[in-house]
């Protein structure tokens, strides 16, 4: 049987973002995304998770083609959308057409919503820009996505001012749907909220996956939050995977030094469970200046000589469970 091809498809992302100084012009890089390599397969919720600024959403957002990447591949469904190293890209038309099937959810509610646009306007402006229904008829669609996302149709002529975080947040996951997408970028869309807000739009998304089949990249930087939601999870550190697999394996057995210290930081259930707390010394590197060889090494425990001097690469310990350390492959 022919194997199904993964509804996304990231070859080698980079996404350096320049340092310019006004009389010396560009004196360096900032290394956001370096060498990044995934698939996400159709129905699937994949997790990124690791520390701020390692790069998660530039990740999301180059997936989309929001922000042009350095280099790299990504497909979608089969089709490039832009292959950097082959000089290859979506013509605008394609791609202007293709943004039906790729939303996001953007992190911040009430940044991502125009304050001067009402809820209708904001949710149908994507169906109009797109002519795909007459104005009265996406009017009456963004109130059925409004009813659908658990509130009320009322809404549609108020401003984003006159709601709450999490009210606000289901507007831009109603906005996401208007277009009926395939893939969203859930961009940390409950960073923002209170918790027990936080639980009702996970549950939001999950009974809009299963309702319209919709695959996810979920962002996050909550343990808890990616082990209950996710599928498969992808473990960052300064801009590069340090491992990735699926959602029970990296929870029960954990292989890279990085995971292992980010996982002892989870709260247990038992409060009289004992639990070895790792605690990383040392401070990030800057991902203008990332350190030659495993870019943990500074961090990392159990570094050895070979770590200070050669990149890890990304490779299979078991089947499905890919991690980069020269540790565990000696």
């Amino acid at each position: 049987m022919k194997a199904q091809t993964p509804l996304i498809q990231v070859e080698g992302l980079k996404k350096y973002f320049p340092i310019r100084k006004s009389l010396r012009g560009v004196t360096g890089y900032v290394k956001a995304v370096d060498g990044i390599s995934l698939t996400i397969d159709r129905g699937e919720i994949f997790g990124l998770v690791g520390e701020s600024g390692c790069g998660k959403s530039t990740i999301g957002r180059s997936i989309i083609n929001l922000i042009a990447p350095t280099a790299g591949r990504v497909a979608y469904n089969g089709t490039a959308l832009f292959d950097v190293e082959n000089k290859t890209a979506m013509d605008k038309k394609t791609m202007a057409a293709l943004r039906r099937d790729l939303q996001i959810i953007f992190q911040d509610p009430f940044a991502s919503l125009d304050p001067r646009m009402n809820v209708g306007a904001i949710i149908s402006e994507g169906i109009l820009k797109h002519r795909l229904m007459p104005r009265r008829d996406a009017i009456d669609r963004a109130g059925q996505l409004l009813e659908l996302c658990g509130m009320d149709a009322s809404g549609l002529y108020k401003y984003p001012h006159e709601f709450s975080g999490g009210q606000r947040q289901r507007i831009g996951i109603a906005r996401a749907l208007a277009l009926n997408p395939s893939f969203i970028v859930a961009d940390e869309p409950i960073a923002a909220l209170d918790v027990s807000v936080q639980a009702q739009v996970l549950m939001l998304l999950q009974e809009l996956k299963e309702q319209f089949g919709l695959t996810y990249l979920f962002i996050s930087h909550d343990l808890g939050v990616i082990r209950y939601f996710c599928d498969r999870v992808g473990v960052m550190y300064l801009g590069s995977m340090a491992e990735m697999g699926s959602s029970e394996a990296l929870f029960s057995n954990t292989l890279h030094p990085y995971t292992k210290a980010l996982f002892s930081a989870i709260p247990v259930e038992d409060p009289t469970e004992k639990r070895e707390r790792i605690l990383l010394h040392g401070e990030i590197p800057s991902p203008a200046d990332p350190p030659p060889g495993c870019k943990f090494h500074t961090r990392c425990p159990q570094a050895v000589q070979r770590c200070r001097e050669e990149r890890p690469q990304l490779i299979e310990a078991e089947p499905g469970h890919f991690v980069a350390c020269h540790l565990v492959h000696p």
